[in-house]
């Protein structure tokens, strides 16, 4: 598995906006200067991030996003599950996956266990512990 510039982007993204906000709007063209990002780019997927909750906009002067949540409750599989989709490391494949099948066997005990462990990193780690690792450096 591989993540996309979305994913990995979006994420970078988000905890600057929770480094940074200290509960204020934050413009995304601040954040896209920040982080070397188009802030276009960046337009797309906080619209993915608002829909899903994760991020509130602000509109009028002074206006931005926040996060609409506090980050110790966002984690970082949320949002890469937002952006990314589904972070199996394999497609789901109906076809041949019996018992006795040599494909179903691999996938149930190699694929399905990484993909497995992945997701329980991911969901482990909040966006507060990324901006207190941040702080801490």
């Amino acid at each position: 598995m591989k993540l996309s510039t979305k994913g990995r982007y979006g994420l970078r993204a988000l905890a600057d906006l929770a480094f940074h906000s200290g509960g204020q709007p934050v413009a995304l063209m601040t954040i896209a200067k920040r982080q070397h990002l188009s802030d276009g780019y960046l337009e797309s997927m906080f619209g993915a991030l608002r829909r899903a909750g994760l991020v509130r906009s602000i509109k009028g002067a002074g206006g931005g996003y926040v996060l609409a949540r506090p980050a110790s409750a966002i984690s970082v599989g949320e949002v890469l599950q937002v952006l990314e989709g589904d972070l199996s490391i394999v497609d789901e494949d109906d076809r041949d996956q019996t018992e006795n099948s040599l494909r179903g066997c691999i996938k149930r005990f190699v694929w399905d266990d990484v993909s497995e462990k992945i997701n329980g990193v991911v969901e482990s780690v909040m966006l507060e512990d990324l901006i207190s690792h941040c702080r801490a450096d």
